[in-house]
C-alpha cells in the first residue's frame, strides 16, 4: 500500500505564493509500480478538478489552463516526494488540494487527505 501526505496549505494574500509538499510513503514495491502523480483540487459547490501532473519516470507534465504559468509541478524522486509550486495566486485558487498517484496514466490509486489552500485579502 502507499500513503500520501500533503502539507504547506495555509492562508495568503492575492499574489503571494505557497508551495504544496506531497511525502509518498509505503512499500517499496508499491511505490515503485506508480506512473503518475498529480494535484488535484475541490472548491465548495465545485467538482473536483486536476490542477497539474506529471509522469514520474519520463517528467512530462501537463496543467489546467486556469493555472498555467503560474503553477509547477515537480517531484523528487530520491525523497518520494511531490511538489506544486503556486504563485501568483488568486481567490479563485482557494480550495482544497489533494495529492494523487496512480499505477497507470489515470491518476486515484492513491490518494491523500487533502490541504487547504485560502487566497484572501
Amino acid at each position: 500500500q502507499v500513503q500520501l501526505v500533503e502539507s504547506g496549505g495555509g492562508l495568503v494574500q492575492p499574489g503571494g505564493s505557497l508551495r504544496l509538499s506531497c511525502v509518498v510513503s509505503g512499500s517499496i514495491f508499491s511505490i515503485n509500480r506508480i506512473h503518475r502523480m498529480g494535484w488535484y483540487r475541490q472548491a465548495p459547490g465545485k467538482e473536483r478538478e486536476l490542477v497539474a501532473a506529471v509522469i514520474i519516470s519520463g517528467g512530462t507534465t501537463n496543467y489546467a489552463d486556469s493555472v498555467k504559468g503560474r503553477f509547477t509541478i515537480s517531484r523528487d524522486n530520491a525523497k518520494n516526494t511531490l511538489f506544486l509550486q503556486m504563485n501568483s495566486l488568486k481567490p479563485d485558487d482557494t480550495a482544497v488540494y489533494y495529492c494523487t498517484a496512480g499505477r497507470t496514466e489515470r491518476l486515484g490509486n492513491y490518494w491523500g487527505q487533502g490541504t487547504q489552500v485560502t487566497v484572501s485579502s
